[in-house]
């Protein structure tokens, strides 16, 4: 063979070498780069554990269905620098590719969840709507609500009712049941605190938890925003007359489970402490969560004067100033209800 014929040989095998990894490296390029276009009705999502490496997650990647070849692909990622990924929950979304997904991986740009605390739900409620969501670890199931409360609140001897604001919580996937609640717990301090220093003068409360209790039981009586003052209002004056509440929805409090829709005369009757028609001033806590409309009203109660009112079947609620007046309101609303009454507004 000659010189010649052999440089040829050597330049053809180094233009196809060239070509072959010109080729792979453009199918390298196309891997990485490409649009995942996932069409889904739900979300996607990629977990980054801890204790994760590159090459676990590249498999997850991979059984997932966004990449081909998790080899090859978790060579040219780490090659590229993505050795150091951030734990969290990430979002896939259509115009990801395989590079702006380990870009977010790196950056730490977990998707964010929302939980909402709903205004009026007991503290049973609440816990279970926390340790329901799919996103929130659970790390308080089995405890006491006494060993609950001391490591949300620092104070075993807390009652749980009433001390956690309504609100909606942003929180990455994983979180703890504890941290929400000790976040949700803190804000109803600030609130409550907020709201103590602008209170109206002479009201019957000792401490602002009396003004909690207050606004739970506000809380649970309407729906309504602007009754919220009115109702308030109606129970302060009956307190500084020493009239008893007699209120239904601490009865229903009282009764727990035994509640199943209806109030009996024998349970107006029943001993509990938190049934109003039997005991002087204020259930011993709260009903329910509150909120600040609620806690603003009991402590600032403003309306006309009157010491009953009635559901009118509409969401809102009738008025009296005297128990005449009362009894004729609750023959016109109660006794002859209409088809469609409902105890809270459309």
């Amino acid at each position: 063979m000659s010189l010649s014929i052999f440089k040829r040989i050597i330049v053809l095998s180094i233009l196809l070498f060239s070509v072959g990894m010109a080729g792979y490296a453009w199918h390298l390029h196309q891997m990485f780069n490409q649009n995942f276009s996932i069409l889904t009705e739900k979300p996607e999502y990629i977990d980054v554990n801890p204790g994760d490496g590159m090459y676990r997650v590249c498999n997850r990647m991979k059984s997932s269905g966004l990449i081909e070849n998790s080899r090859a692909f978790c060579r040219i990622a780490m090659w590229a620098g993505y050795d150091r990924l951030v734990k969290g929950r990430y979002k896939i979304e259509g115009s990801d590719s395989p590079k702006t997904l380990l870009d977010k991986m790196r950056q730490g740009e977990v998707v964010q969840f929302t939980i909402s605390l709903i205004e009026g739900h007991n503290f049973k409620e609440m816990l279970a709507r926390i340790q329901k969501n799919p996103n929130v670890t659970s790390i308080l199931e089995g405890l006491s609500v006494s060993e609950l409360m001391k490591r949300v609140a620092g104070d075993e001897s807390l009652h749980p009712e009433g001390q956690f604001y309504p609100d909606t919580y942003s929180f990455s996937y994983g979180v703890s049941d504890l941290n929400i609640l000790i976040r949700s717990h803190q804000r109803l301090k600030q609130v409550l605190a907020e709201e103590w220093q602008n209170k109206a003068q002479d009201l019957p409360y000792k401490s602002p938890y009396e003004a909690l209790i207050m606004a739970s039981i506000v809380e649970k009586e309407t729906a309504v925003g602007s009754e919220r003052p009115q109702i308030a209002k109606v129970f302060v004056d009956r307190l500084k007359i020493g009239m008893r509440l007699q209120t239904d929805p601490t009865v229903i409090y009282g009764m727990g489970d035994k509640y199943k829709g209806n109030i009996t005369r024998k349970d107006l009757r029943a001993s509990t402490p938190y049934n109003t028609y039997r005991i002087n001033g204020l259930p011993p806590t709260p009903i329910a969560m509150v909120g600040r409309e609620a806690i603003n009203a009991s402590l600032n109660p403003k309306g006309e004067e009157a010491l009953f009112f009635v559901a009118k079947g509409d969401g809102t609620h009738h008025f009296s100033k005297t128990l005449n007046e009362h009894n004729r309101a609750v023959r016109k609303y109660q006794m002859k209800r209409v088809k469609n009454y409902r105890s809270t507004p459309e």
